[in-house]
């Protein structure tokens, strides 16, 4: 139960950033087509998965209940695309090549079809 409430509380902490940072950047660069809000958050969600890995793999202080609080909790709710980046940097770093690829594209193609599929059924 403390590992649900630790993600809730991560997870609404995330949501509330990406929709703040997110909405700011979206403003910035209105009169674009491209989704900066969007874009900007995924990535520094990625490189905040990044650095915490790298901490958590020196200091070995990243207990289990902080792992969910930080990962799935805040960078969840901040941006689901920092758990595909850390999978995937995980799976290249064990050498599964192969497994990488097919995730990534896997995941994208499946993503946009799905939505796309939404899209069809809904109207």
């Amino acid at each position: 139960m403390r590992e649900v409430l630790l993600a809730g509380v991560g997870g609404f902490v995330g949501a509330a950033l990406r929709y703040g940072l997110g909405g700011w950047i979206s403003r910035i660069g209105a009169g674009t087509a491209f989704p900066w809000g969007t874009f900007a958050v995924n990535i520094l969600g990625c490189l905040t998965a990044g650095l915490l890995m790298a901490w958590a793999a020196r200091s070995g202080l990243l207990t289990p209940p902080l792992r969910v609080l930080l990962f799935t909790g805040l960078l969840g709710g901040f941006t689901t695309l920092s758990a595909f980046g850390v999978e995937t940097v995980q799976l290249l770093q064990r050498q599964e090549i192969l497994v990488a690829v097919f995730y990534v594209l896997g995941s994208v193609t499946a993503a946009l079809v799905a939505v796309w599929i939404g899209l069809a059924a809904a109207r």
